[in-house]
């Protein structure tokens, strides 16, 4: 019996337990302060209330005879699915129920995607970026190549003549940097594409913090996309649904690659290797895209965005460089005097007692780079910002 010697390539996840580490060692050293995490990536609004009504007359239906459901279909029910097909409808974007699947999140569906393809395919990877991409493909063996992204393309590279790849990774707004290509940008993505037979992954799992209505939600809203384009969504961040994991793939029925349908294909391997998404927790997002559910998000997700821009106001004052911010969760700043990631990193938590995340975690483009997250109450990132604006 083999194991699969590729995982040996992957890097350890230092990252985070090293983060863990340090903060666990200053509350030790100082139990008195109070730390205030501007780091963390989930969410901590609670679930709208549309959402929990949802699921707990769901739960009841369980527990009749009339309303139990056993097993249910591994790409969704249509109840679900007929209210993201009216999503999109509303974007001018025109979908088919078999189109849609529903999953437990982007994150897994951005993993199992790779079954449909051949390792011998060449990967295109934006730098610093969203882990998952990286080692996912690691996993598999596949050639990567790295997409240079960077202060002077504003952390939005785009492709190249001389660049030859099979599978492109885009997240717009972007995770790590909170930066969001326009329509030209995506439009010259979908025709690279085209011109190298290449599909495009698009993980569009922070859509809802788009607010101005001339930037694409979905790569669907660029002509031609339909046959070179998959877009992963979640309803993490949209509605919370980070503790409940529920999400959304659309594999178009136009993407035909080596004379085989990926539609076809997509469906094939969840059938076989995916039991679906819970009836309950399918009601609950069937609730999210309801008139009143949508109301109801829209106030977490603005509660999230006030809290980014108190943390751009302040960067701002301080001339300090930075993406996101304004249609993301995420602020990517520049480490002030020359600092490191990681030396920003201890200064911040030294000085300030706030915690956030060193862009050298993302990849080597992330060095000298920090991420600040929009993920924590009102309260605590006004007194993380006082504390900084006083440090700086």
């Amino acid at each position: 019996m083999k194991t699969n010697q590729n995982y040996k390539k992957l890097n350890e996840s230092y990252l985070f337990s090293t983060i863990a580490k340090k903060v666990n060692e200053y509350t030790k050293n100082n139990p008195d302060k109070k730390v205030i995490k501007l780091g963390i990536g989930d969410v901590t609004r609670p679930l709208c209330k549309s959402v929990v009504e949802a699921m707990q007359k769901a739960v009841l239906e369980m527990g009749t005879q009339d309303g139990f459901r056993g097993y249910g279909p591994e790409q969704g029910y249509d109840f679900l699915k007929e209210k993201i097909l009216k999503y999109y409808k509303k974007r001018n974007i025109n979908l088919k129920l078999d189109e849609i699947f529903i999953s437990d999140g982007a994150k897994s569906d951005l993993g199992n995607i790779l079954d449909l393809f051949s390792k011998e395919n060449t990967v295109l990877i934006p730098d610093p970026v969203y882990p998952v991409y990286v080692d996912t493909n690691i996993m598999q063996n596949r050639k990567i190549i790295f997409l240079e992204a960077n202060q002077e393309n504003n952390f939005l590279p785009m492709p190249k003549d001389d660049i030859k790849a099979d599978i492109v990774y885009l997240c717009s707004p972007n995770n790590p940097t909170g930066a969001v290509y326009d329509k030209s940008q995506l439009e010259k993505w979908v025709k690279w594409a085209k011109q190298n037979n290449a599909l495009i992954l698009f993980d569009a799992a922070y859509e809802c913090f788009i607010s101005d209505v001339n930037l694409p939600k979905s790569i669907f809203e660029i002509e031609g996309a339909e046959t070179c384009a998959i877009e992963f969504c979640s309803l993490s961040k949209t509605a919370g649904f980070t503790g409940t994991r529920c999400g959304y793939t659309i594999v178009k029925e136009d993407l035909i690659f080596d004379e085989m349908s990926l539609n076809k294909m997509w469906l094939r391997r969840q059938t076989t290797k995916f039991n679906g998404v819970p009836y309950i927790i399918q009601r609950g997002a069937e609730a999210v895209f309801s008139e009143q559910g949508q109301k109801e998000i829209s106030e977490n997700i603005n509660y999230y965005k006030k809290n980014a821009n108190i943390i751009a106001e302040t960067l701002k004052k301080h001339n300090i460089w930075f993406t996101g911010g304004i249609h993301s969760p995420y602020i990517w700043l520049k480490c002030p005097s020359n600092m490191t990631s990681w030396d920003f990193f201890d200064f911040l938590l030294e000085k300030a007692a706030i915690v956030g995340t060193p862009g050298a975690g993302f990849g080597k483009n992330g060095e000298g780079f920090f991420r600040l997250t929009s993920f924590n109450t009102n309260e605590n990132t006004k007194e993380a910002m006082e504390r900084l604006d006083k440090i700086l």
